[in-house]
C-alpha cells in the first residue's frame, strides 16, 4: 500500500467473489480423481432416548439393492474406548451395549447410491430395553438410574475454585454482607445450525488413508482418526476443503467421519457420507445448556463483596468436550470484570439422556457472563441503584500490567470503565432512562426496557499457545502461505495476505493461503477460542520478517553490498542498496537466485506465547416489551468490543455483528428441546427458531483499542466477544423492561409466551 500501512485499513475480503459467484468448495462438493465410483453410507439411528440393545436384525438390509455392506459394533469389532475425562465412561463409535441418546449411531449402511443407502437404513431393526430417560439436569444428579454404571453417578466431573473456609457455612460466608441475593439460572441448550452441515469422503491411496472432512483443525483431528484406523500416523492424510461454519462444533470428531476410513478399507472403494438437516440437529453438539446456582452479597451503597457460583453443565449423553467447559471456562472467568474480593465457584458435570454438548461460540465464557451480570442486576435491584452505576462501582480500575482476580486468573490489561462509558454515552443512556420513566408513568402497553453488560473473556488459552507458518515465494515473485489455522468465515485469507504484504510488500492479490491439509501443513491448533489472529496471524507476521532478514542477506551477496546497507522499498517489492533504488533485486529475482543456489525461497517460523489475551467490552441493549402479549422487539444494540489492536476494521466488524446476532438468538428466540422421553422436538428449522434480519436491529459499533503486550501485533481474538456481551445485554433489557410490574428474572429465551407468563405470575403474587 503506496505511503502507508495496509493495517488497520478496511480491506475488503479476498474471499468473497469466489463465494458470490461459483460458490465455495465443501467436503460434500470434492471432485477428486481418488473418489470415483464412491459409494454412500448412511447410518441407522437411536429412535429411543436410554435403552438396553437386546439385538439387531440387519438381514432385511443387507438384501435392498445396491446395498454392499451393513455393519454393527459387533461387526467392526469396536471396542470401547474410555472418556479421557471419567475412564469409568466408555463407549464404542456405534452404540454396542445400550443407547443412550436419540440420534446415536447404532449401525452403518453402504450402497451404491444414498437413496438406496437410506432406504436400506430403515430396514435394519434394533431391539431395545427401554430406560428411564434423563432429560433434566436436577434429575439427572437424584437419579438411581445411572447413563454410564462403572461411573457409579451421572456426576462425572466436579471442581471447585477457592471456596468457603473448610466446614463453614454458605450462611457465614456471606455472614459480613449487608444484602444479598439469590438467583437460579438457565443457559439453553443450543444448536449450531451450522449452513453446512456435516459431510466426509474417505479413499486409500497407496497405504494411506485421504480424507475431506468439514472440521475447524485437520491437524487437531488426526490423533482421532490415526486411533480410528489402526495407530499409524503417517498413514493418515487429511484434507479441509472450505468449511460453511464451524461456532465450536466442528472442533470434535465424530462416530461417522471417523469409521468412514474402516468402510472404504472394508469395500476397497471410497465412501462419501453426509448428514441430513435433522441428523446435524441431533447430532451435531449442542452448546450451552448450563444451570446456575449464584448468590452475590455486599453493602447497601452497592460495593459487592462476595459471589458464590454452582454452575452445573449438561454434559449431554458422552463425557466428551462439553464435559470439561465448565470447570475449564467458566470457572476461571467467574468473577468477570468485577473487584470481588471473596469469590467461590464450583461446576457439576453431568450427563443425560440428550445430544453431547460441545464448544459453542465462547465456549464457557458466555455462560460465566451470564451469571455473573444478570447477579449484578438482581444486586442493583434490590438495593434500588441504577445497575449501570452498580457496575462502575464495583470495575477493576484501569491497568496496563497483567492483574490477578481473586479467583487467580491473570489478565493482561483492561479498562474496563472507559469501555462503559463509551457505550452508555453512544446508547445516550440518560435520555434512555427518562422515556421509559415516562412510558411507565402513562401507563403504556409497550414498554422501554434497557439492558447493560460489562465483560471480559479469555482468548487464545488453549495449550500450547503456538502456531506455525511457512511462507514460500515462486520464480513470478508470488507467494503461498501456509497456515496451521482453519478459516471457516473469519477472513483468514484477507487478514493474513495483509499481514505478509505489510512486511513484504508482495501485493496481498499475489498472495495464496493454504490451510487444512496435514501432508502439507502438518501442525497447526485450527481456529477456536478466538486465537487465530492472535497466533496464526502472529506467525505470519513473524515469519514474513524473517523471510525479508532472509532476502536481505541474498539481496546483498547478489548486489555485493553489506548486509546492513540492504534496504526494501515494499511499495516495489524491490531490495537495494541504500541511497541507490536504481539496481535493484525483486522478489522474483530472489526467488530465482535462492533456488538456483539449491535453496527456497521459503520460510517455517513458529510463534510463541506464554498467556491468553482478554478482550472486554460492554453493550447497551434497548428493547420494546408490549405487557399485553410479551412480544419483544430489539430496537438498539450498541457494542464496544475492545479487541487491542485492529488489523482490519471490516473483518471485525463483521465477527461483531455476527456475534450479536447469535447472542441475540439464544437471549430471544434459540433453545433446543426434549419431550419427556428424551424425543427431541426442535430437530429441524421449522421447530428450531433460528434468528433472522428481521428479528434485529441495525447494530451501532463503538470501536476501542487498547493493544496487548502478549503479541507483537497487539491483537486479542474477535470471534466470540459480541456473543458474550450481547446476550445477557439482551436478556437484561427484556427484564428490565417489566421490572416495575413485580418481574426479577425471566430466563432465556426470552420468549412472547414466557414474558407474558412471568407478567401474568408478578401480578398474581402482587
Amino acid at each position: 500500500m503506496a505511503g502507508g500501512s495496509i493495517l488497520g485499513t478496511r480491506v475488503q475480503r479476498k474471499e468473497d467473489p469466489k463465494f458470490l459467484t461459483t460458490g465455495g468448495v465443501y467436503a460434500d462438493d470434492v471432485d477428486d480423481p481418488r473418489l470415483a465410483g464412491a459409494v454412500q453410507a448412511a447410518f441407522v439411528r437411536s429412535t429411543v432416548a436410554h435403552g438396553t440393545i437386546e439385538s439387531i436384525d440387519i438381514e432385511s438390509a443387507l438384501e435392498m439393492p445396491g446395498v454392499l455392506a451393513v455393519h454393527t459394533a459387533e461387526t467392526l469389532g469396536l471396542e470401547p474406548v474410555p472418556s479421557p475425562f471419567n475412564p469409568a465412561a466408555a463407549r464404542t463409535l456405534l452404540a454396542g451395549d445400550k443407547v443412550r441418546h436419540v440420534g446415536e449411531p447404532v449401525a452403518v449402511v453402504v450402497a451404491e447410491t444414498l437413496q438406496q443407502a437410506t432406504d436400506a437404513a430403515e430396514m435394519v431393526f434394533v431391539d431395545y430395553e427401554f430406560l428411564p430417560a434423563l432429560i433434566d439436569l436436577e434429575d439427572a444428579l437424584a437419579s438411581e438410574t445411572l447413563i454410564y454404571e462403572g461411573a457409579g453417578s451421572n456426576a462425572v466431573f466436579d471442581t471447585t475454585a477457592l471456596g468457603m473456609p473448610e466446614n463453614s457455612s454458605a450462611e457465614e460466608f456471606f455472614a459480613d454482607c449487608e444484602v444479598t441475593v439469590t438467583g437460579r439460572f438457565l443457559n439453553q441448550r443450543v444448536a449450531p445450525c451450522p449452513l453446512e452441515v456435516r459431510a466426509s469422503a474417505a479413499t486409500w491411496d497407496n497405504g494411506r488413508l485421504v480424507q475431506w472432512i468439514s472440521t475447524q483443525g485437520a491437524q487437531g483431528a488426526k490423533d482421532a482418526f490415526t486411533a480410528a484406523n489402526g495407530g499409524d500416523a503417517d498413514a493418515i492424510h487429511l484434507i479441509t476443503p472450505d468449511v460453511g461454519g464451524g461456532f465450536g462444533a466442528k472442533i470434535d470428531s465424530y462416530a461417522e467421519e471417523l469409521l468412514l476410513g474402516s468402510l472404504s478399507k472394508d469395500l476397497g472403494r471410497p465412501v462419501r457420507w453426509r448428514e441430513t438437516r435433522s441428523e446435524s440437529m441431533m447430532n451435531l453438539g449442542h452448546g450451552r445448556a448450563q444451570l446456575q446456582y449464584v448468590t452475590i452479597g455486599g453493602t447497601r451503597e452497592g460495593k459487592v463483596t462476595h459471589y458464590q457460583l454452582h454452575a452445573i453443565q449438561d454434559s449431554g449423553a458422552f463425557v466428551g468436550m462439553g464435559t470439561i467447559l465448565a470447570p475449564f471456562m467458566t470457572r476461571p472467568m467467574a468473577s468477570g470484570v468485577y473487584d470481588i474480593p471473596n469469590m467461590e465457584v464450583r461446576t457439576t458435570s453431568v450427563v443425560t439422556n440428550t445430544t453431547p454438548t460441545t464448544a459453542y461460540r465462547g465456549a464457557g465464557r458466555p455462560e460465566a457472563t451470564a451469571a455473573i451480570e444478570r447477579a449484578m442486576d438482581l444486586f442493583a435491584h434490590e438495593i434500588g441503584k441504577d445497575p449501570a452505576e452498580v457496575r462502575r462501582q464495583n470495575l477493576i480500575a484501569k491497568f496496563m500490567e497483567p492483574h490477578t482476580t481473586a479467583v487467580g486468573q491473570v489478565y493482561d490489561v483492561g479498562d474496563f470503565e472507559t469501555a462503559l462509558d463509551k457505550a452508555l454515552d453512544t446508547a445516550g443512556y440518560s435520555d434512555l432512562r427518562a422515556e421509559q420513566a415516562a412510558r411507565r408513568e402513562s401507563g403504556a402497553d409497550k414498554q422501554l426496557g434497557i439492558g447493560v453488560s460489562v465483560y471480559v473473556e479469555i482468548t487464545g488459552g488453549v495449550d500450547p499457545k503456538q502456531e506455525a507458518a511457512k511462507i514460500e515465494v515462486h520464480d513470478d515473485g508470488s507467494a503461498t502461505v501456509y497456515t496451521g489455522t482453519s478459516p471457516h468465515g473469519q477472513g483468514h485469507d484477507t487478514a493474513w495476505s495483509m499481514l505478509a504484504e505489510e512486511e513484504t510488500g508482495i501485493p496481498m492479490d499475489r498472495i495464496t493461503l493454504v490451510w487444512g491439509d496435514t501432508d502439507l501443513v502438518p501442525s497447526g491448533g485450527g481456529t477456536m477460542g478466538s486465537r487465530s489472529l492472535q497466533q496464526g496471524g502472529a506467525a505470519v507476521h513473524q515469519g514474513a520478517i524473517e523471510l525479508v532478514d532472509k532476502a536481505k542477506k541474498l539481496a546483498a551477496q547478489l548486489l555485493e553490498a553489506d548486509e546492513a546497507d540492504i534496504v526494501l522499498d515494499k511499495d516495489n517489492g524491490a531490495f537495494h542498496v541504500a541511497g541507490t533504488p536504481a539496481v535493484a533485486k525483486g522478489w522474483a529475482e530472489l526467488a530465482v537466485a535462492s533456488r538456483e543456489q539449491g535453496d527456497e525461497l521459503t520460510i517455517d517460523t513458529l510463534f510463541t506465547t506464554d498467556m491468553a489475551t482478554f478482550p472486554f467490552g460492554a453493550h447497551v441493549s434497548v428493547v420494546e416489551v408490549d405487557t399485553s402479549t410479551g412480544q419483544v422487539k430489539h430496537l438498539r444494540q450498541v457494542a464496544c468490543d475492545d479487541a487491542g489492536r485492529v488489523i482490519n476494521p471490516l473483518l471485525l466488524d463483521g465477527q461483531i455483528h455476527g456475534g450479536i446476532a447469535q447472542g441475540t438468538a439464544q437471549a430471544l428466540i434459540e433453545e433446543v428441546r426434549y419431550d419427556e422421553d428424551g424425543n427431541p422436538v426442535t430437530s429441524n428449522l421449522a421447530d428450531y427458531g433460528m434468528i433472522s434480519a428481521t428479528e434485529l436491529p441495525s447494530f451501532e459499533v463503538v470501536h476501542m483499542e487498547t493493544p496487548t503486550f502478549v503479541n507483537p501485533l497487539g491483537a486479542k481474538g474477535i470471534g466470540e466477544s459480541g456473543t458474550i456481551g450481547s446476550t445477557p445485554a439482551v436478556q437484561s433489557a427484556v427484564c428490565d423492561a417489566v421490572s416495575h410490574l413485580g418481574v426479577t428474572h425471566i430466563d432465556m429465551p426470552a420468549t412472547s409466551e414466557r414474558v407474558w407468563q412471568a407478567i401474568q405470575q408478578a401480578g398474581n403474587e402482587s
